[in-house]
């Protein structure tokens, strides 16, 4: 998944930004258990990523007043 641009995130509704968000922090929980249990190697630096677009996600979101 590409990096999450803030202009486009602002265009989408709340129902959409929430999956979004759900979708970005199940994706998240399976990287850093893998990493923890030493499986991947290699997408460690997917989990930045990751926590960058959720930060990006949770600022439009309390910039449109979504509440989680």
């Amino acid at each position: 998944m590409p990096q999450l641009k803030p202009k486009e995130l602002r265009k989408q509704d709340a129902d959409k930004l929430r999956q979004t968000l759900f979708d970005l922090r199940s994706e998240l929980s399976k990287l850093a258990g893998g990493a923890q249990r030493g499986v991947v190697k290699k997408d460690v630096g997917n989990i930045r990523r990751l926590r960058k677009d959720i930060a990006r996600l949770l600022t439009v979101m309390h910039e449109k007043g979504v509440v989680e």
